[in-house]
């Protein structure tokens, strides 16, 4: 087998590498961008927001479902009748976001009938898989899109053939990468949650500072963007005070290789791509921009110092100069800093191509998941248009109540979001955060994600250990890379004839 001629210390080197960075995501010094447990939250909210109740008739008439005042009729609408407990796992629904517990309050009005019990917090994936094997599985879990495939292939979820079929689920009404991502082999296996993707967001006022304007930080052009990385780090004393742009590995190496002309795995699901040159090419370039702030230790030490989700967060203390990041950190400084001179664009590949990288969770129901009926109907009616745009009417109520900036909210509903950013949203007034929509609503449509496939958790796994053992000098790029491709390809083989 191709898992025998792995060299031991690269195993060991696997196990800890992923040990360390699931240790590192449940500390505040954390990367938070593409992780699970950082998109459950979607929009981070920092401080707790006044629920304001509506006073425009028409949208009180929109949202009437939603504050209790749902009818037989809408009830027959959402998909008939559902009773009994409703367990469910890794979802935040008493205490998450506005935006979870309105969605989760729309349910409750809609289905009084049914008992909702949350096990919060992130999914344990051992603790899952278990209660499946052993027949007492939730009755819904929350899980990354990434891998759904994974947990499809194991017997772990089942079909939602008929789930789509007797319950209504249209799923035209998402995003197609992202229902993509939930599609093994022709089987959907998962709902669509919150669609998140990459944009550029950049420190204006460093820009200035350096003597730069937004057109020098021109992601297809990768000598450009080395230049302005020197000019936008400020080093005083010995001690980084400013990173210039954050590459943001290892979780975006998916967007620099698609910059560099490759996926990380064919668009079947079936050959990872892990060693190609382009791949290569662009693991190397993108960790070279940690060597101006001293390297990758020195600039850990100093990211690891920002309060990424707070007031004083790096724009605010202008302790960065840009990086990739998701669209709903918009929300965070608008939220929190919305004097922060920031400013946004598309990331580009090599031949000038705005492109864009999506993640997200999904619902899935568990194999022997005892209230088949209440999960379809909870999934189904918290993604529906209806809920998202209830959720997202009252989050803008009480940004406008508070005096804040309210960015939008990024369903995996395409449909939804057309309510959303076409009637609930409003120009807010920050001509910087209303140019940074622009640039944010005309990459939504064209963002890619890693396609589905059976070994979804291994290949992730390979590629991030991969990056971890580069850019902690232990192997070259090439190296570390080759080996994952054998361990990725392996996994990939083993699964796909599992499933054939």
């Amino acid at each position: 087998m191709l898992k025998s001629k792995l060299p031991m210390s690269f195993r060991m080197m696997l196990a800890l590498a992923l040990f360390t960075m699931l240790l590192a995501a449940c500390t505040p010094a954390a990367d938070t961008t593409t992780e699970p447990e950082v998109e459950e939250t979607d929009e981070v909210e920092v401080t707790e927001e006044p629920e304001v109740e509506e006073t425009d008739e028409a949208t009180a008439e929109a949202t009437d479902e939603a504050t209790g005042e749902a009818t037989d009729e809408a009830t027959q609408e959402a998909g008939g009748e559902a009773s009994g407990t409703l367990e469910i796992l890794a979802f935040n629904g008493e205490t998450g976001d506005d935006i979870a517990t309105n969605r989760v309050a729309f349910f409750r009005n809609l289905y009084p009938d049914v008992e909702l019990a949350f096990t919060e917090g992130g999914l344990d994936e051992q603790q899952f898989l278990t209660a499946v094997a052993s027949g007492t599985p939730p009755d819904l879990v929350y899980v990354n899109r990434d891998f759904v495939g994974t947990y499809a292939s194991r017997g772990a979820l089942m079909p939602l053939t008929t789930c789509i079929d007797e319950h209504g689920l249209d799923m035209s009404q998402y995003y197609e990468s992202a229902v993509s991502q939930v599609t093994l082999d022709g089987t959907t296996y998962g709902v669509p949650e919150f669609y998140n993707f990459t944009v550029v967001i950049a420190n204006e006022a460093a820009l200035d500072e350096a003597g730069l304007t937004m057109e020098d930080l021109d992601t297809s052009d990768w000598d450009a963007i080395a230049a302005a990385n020197d000019a936008l780090t400020r080093v005083e004393d010995g001690q980084v005070t400013r990173i210039g742009f954050d590459p943001k590995l290892p979780e975006f190496l998916p967007l620099w290789a698609m910059a560099n002309g490759v996926e990380l795995i064919s668009a079947d699901g079936r050959t990872a791509q892990l060693n190609s040159p382009e791949v290569v090419e662009a693991l190397e370039f993108a960790h070279s921009l940690h060597e101006a702030a001293g390297g990758r230790e020195d600039f850990l030490a100093f990211r690891d110092t920002w309060d990424f989700f707070g007031a004083g967060n790096q724009y605010a203390a202008d302790q960065l100069g840009a990086m990739p990041m998701e669209q709903w950190y918009a929300n965070v400084i608008a939220s929190n800093s919305p004097d922060a001179a920031v400013a946004f664009a598309p990331f580009l590949d090599r031949e000038g191509n705005p492109i864009s990288y999506a993640t997200g969770n999904a619902w899935a129901i568990p194999t022997g998941a005892d209230n088949v009926a209440a999960a379809c109907e909870w999934m189904k009616t918290v993604t529906s248009v209806d809920a998202w745009a209830d959720a997202s009417q009252k989050r803008a109520d009480a940004r406008a109540e508070a005096g804040t900036i309210y960015t939008g909210t990024y369903s995996g509903n395409r449909a939804a979001d057309e309510v959303i950013f076409g009637e609930i949203l409003q120009p807010t007034g920050n001509e910087s955060f209303d140019a940074g929509l622009e640039v944010i609503l005309s990459v939504m449509d064209i963002a890619f994600s890693i396609p589905a496939n059976p070994a979804g958790q291994e290949f992730n796994d390979a590629w991030r250990a991969a990056v971890a053992a580069y850019m902690n000098g232990e192997m070259s790029a090439q190296e570390a890379l080759d080996i994952a491709q054998e361990q990725a390809q392996a996994a990939l083989d083993e699964a796909w004839s599992q499933q054939e």
